[in-house]
């Protein structure tokens, strides 16, 4: 039997080694370029933030107004880093999860190629004053059809490999990675067809607009980043997922409550009475699932101490999902009609949610599965415990101030401009203490992520230290022998199946 059994294992290893292969350059591609587009949008993000508590800052520079490094900023954190990560995740997740090697490499390779182009074209045409004007939807709108095409083209396979799998099981990742990959065109298709090619009255694109970027984040995002969850939090702890049960209350619940949401921010707007908040209530509601997922996977977390703090992927999986909490909870207080809903319109706090949503959550989520999938498709450990270190801490404390700044001042600028009774300027000088503080926030997240960058692109260039059987970086005192590489993929015996 105990033949068998290493049998089995030999080609367990021998499997994963060969997807793992397989992936090697579009996944450490995916992730490079997406974390030098990071570096990129949080330097758009300091300036940005430098100019609402002074606006004279680099103002002989036209390419560098605030109405084109916002705009900038936000993109490129979305489809230069968001998206890449994204990509780089669900195919190695898919490819594992289905136990199929990627015959594609070169199509996703070209593709992603393709996607950064139109990523760069975007960003250039918006500082260079080619912008929309829609948020989250900047990119002149030849850039659209561009990234839709690129992104059938890298996930075709996934999508393959998912329906030529081994009968059987389909982890609750698999429901939450192809959730996202069917949602994201829906709701990128739809609104650049409304907005692009059959374009209405400017109020409703205004609601198409609000609804497109609620969807980003909720549709897509959290989707993929709880997909990446519910894989590490069993993976690396050897247990299985705490309820399945619970597992499905959120996936079910996150598929019926997001698609309403968004419409909150056309409060006031000459619209339907009840679709402002309709949106409201069902972005709070977002709390449930939100919470659902969180118990869940921390749970499972936290079943194994040692390996907790011993692991850097599984320490940024739960800052990410910790981000989520609050993010789930600032979605209630956010939306509480004739309260914080109309303060919240036109402040700081949206950037704050945003933010939080977009970095505080998804991008440290992503994080620990950088830290997971770059050692086994490079076959080479991290260089330094301590620059993954400094990622974390720089990373954590300078969101938290970032986002939390952003919400708490917003309130404050929002209170003010519902003031008639006191000049605009009275309401904008509310921000600029919070702007100070998140531009320096800003400064310290930068700071971490070009050593990421750094560390990133050495792995690519496999000068770490050599390992054919990667490990957790601190090895803790009783863990498992198979460190963060054991033979759960995603749920123990009895929780793993989706019926």
């Amino acid at each position: 039997m105990s033949s068998i059994t290493s049998t089995t294992h030999d080609q367990d290893a021998l499997l994963r080694a060969g997807i793992d292969r397989s992936l090697r350059h579009p996944v450490m591609f995916f992730l490079t370029s997406g974390a030098a587009w990071l570096a990129v949008s949080i330097l758009l993000g300091v300036i940005s933030a430098a100019k609402v508590h002074s606006p004279g800052f680099l103002s002989s520079c036209p390419l560098l107004t605030y109405g084109r490094v916002y705009p900038a900023h936000i993109n490129a954190l979305v489809y230069g880093w968001g998206m890449q990560a994204a990509f780089a995740v669900i195919i190695w997740l898919m490819a594992r999860l289905s136990r199929k090697e990627c015959t594609m490499a070169g199509t996703i390779l070209t593709a992603g190629h393709v996607w950064n182009l139109g990523v760069t074209l975007g960003v250039a045409g918006i500082l260079l004053g080619h912008g929309t004007g829609m948020p989250w939807m900047e990119f002149p709108s030849f850039a659209w059809p561009v990234l839709l095409v690129s992104y059938f083209a890298i996930l075709i396979g996934s999508f393959i490999q998912f329906r030529v799998r081994k009968e059987g099981h389909v982890y609750i990742s698999q429901w939450y990675l192809l959730a996202a990959m069917i949602w994201f065109p829906w709701i990128f298709i739809t609104a650049n067809t409304l907005l692009h090619c059959l374009p209405g009255h400017p109020v409703m694109a205004a609601g198409i607009n609000a609804w497109f970027r609620s969807g980003m984040i909720f549709l897509f995002f959290t989707p993929v980043a709880l997909g990446t969850a519910y894989y590490l939090a069993p993976k690396v702890t050897g247990r299985p997922v705490y309820s399945y049960s619970l597992a499905k209350l959120g996936f079910w619940s996150l598929a019926i409550i997001a698609p309403w949401a968004g419409m909150q921010k056309l409060v006031g707007a000459p619209i339907p009475y009840f679709m402002p908040y309709l949106g409201a209530a069902a972005t709070s509601l977002l709390f449930v699932p939100a919470c659902a997922a969180a118990v869940n996977t921390i749970r499972t977390m936290t079943s194994c101490p040692e390996t907790l703090a011993a692991s850097p992927a599984l320490r940024f999986t739960v800052a990410g999902i910790t981000g989520l909490i609050v993010l789930a909870i600032a979605a209630v207080l956010l939306n509480l009609p004739g309260s914080s809903l109309p303060l919240t319109q036109f402040s700081l706090s949206g950037y704050g949610f945003e933010i939080l949503a977009l970095y505080g959550f998804f991008s440290l989520v992503m994080f620990g599965a950088t830290y997971f999938i770059v050692p086994r498709i490079t076959c080479r450990e991290w260089l330094s415990r301590r620059l993954i270190k400094i990622h974390f801490l720089f990373s954590v404390y300078g969101i938290i101030a970032v986002s939390l700044v952003a919400l708490f001042g917003g309130l404050l600028q929002g209170g003010g401009q519902e003031d008639w009774q006191q000049p605009w300027a009275g309401a904008a000088a509310f921000a600029e203490p919070y702007a100070v503080a998140i531009t320096f926030a800003w400064c310290l997240i930068l700071f971490s992520n070009i050593f990421f960058f750094i560390h990133l692109a050495l792995m690519w260039l496999r000068l770490g230290r050599r390992s054919s059987h990667p490990t957790l970086l601190v090895r803790a005192h009783g863990s498992s022998p198979h460190g963060e590489e054991g033979d759960i993929d995603n749920a123990g015996p009895g929780h793993a199946t989706a019926h």
